[in-house]
């Protein structure tokens, strides 16, 4: 699973091309980043996020992306998506080989991209498991256990074509936690304080609705 290849840099520069004059991006924060060893975290608001995130990132920056594996059922789709170093996750399960394949990325050096919330998530009214969107621990379990730098990143909700979409990264969060791993509450604690500073950095609360003041 190597996210840096021939075909990667094909659809780098082709879909690059195409997503910039569809949806132009504005990025602020990105020399902030880490190298290697980063684990992105965007709130998540359409299909389109993942790719306007990771076509912003240098090419040669390793990128792995944890998706839905609904989008792997496309035998095409699947194998594209695997050749630029994106990997299936079941929703609503524990998938151990989608945390396996996570935690090795970023012990390689790599760097990873997974939305806390799991899905998508419009202006608040979307759900997860019938309640209201909320950090699932998984995210801050991978970023424990790898040693990762944990960045919350911020990505306008609604994609209109043509209309300038903000892409924010946030100064790299510190968790908090105790013994080797934690408690599931810290690690509830740890993804929850990472998708409140992605919405905060767009100015929104959690699930996108505005902040007051």
């Amino acid at each position: 699973m190597k996210p840096f290849n021939a075909i990667f840099i094909i659809v780098y520069y082709v879909v690059g091309l195409v997503a910039r004059i569809l949806h132009p991006v504005s990025v602020e924060g990105m020399e902030k980043l880490p190298s290697s060893g980063v684990l992105l975290c965007p709130n998540h608001a359409s299909n389109w996020d993942p790719i306007l995130v990771a076509l912003r990132l240098p090419i040669n920056y390793r990128l792995h992306i944890m998706a839905k594996e609904e989008l792997f059922k496309n035998p095409l789709l699947g194998w594209l998506l695997r050749k630029v170093g994106a990997f299936p996750v079941s929703r609503g399960n524990s998938d151990i080989n989608a945390v396996k394949l996570s935690i090795q990325a970023i012990k390689d050096g790599d760097n990873l991209l997974v939305f806390p919330e799991g899905t998508t998530v419009h202006n608040g009214v979307g759900y997860i498991d019938g309640l209201p969107a909320h950090a699932k621990a998984g995210v801050a379990m991978i970023g424990v256990r790898t040693g990762a730098t944990l960045v919350p990143v911020f990505v306008d909700g609604e994609k209109k074509p043509f209309r300038r979409t903000r892409i924010i990264f946030g100064d790299p969060y510190e968790p908090h936690y105790t013994g080797r791993r934690g408690t599931a509450e810290e690690m509830q604690k740890i993804a929850d304080d990472l998708l409140e500073a992605a919405y905060a950095l767009g100015g929104q609360a959690v699930g996108g609705t505005p902040l007051c003041g």
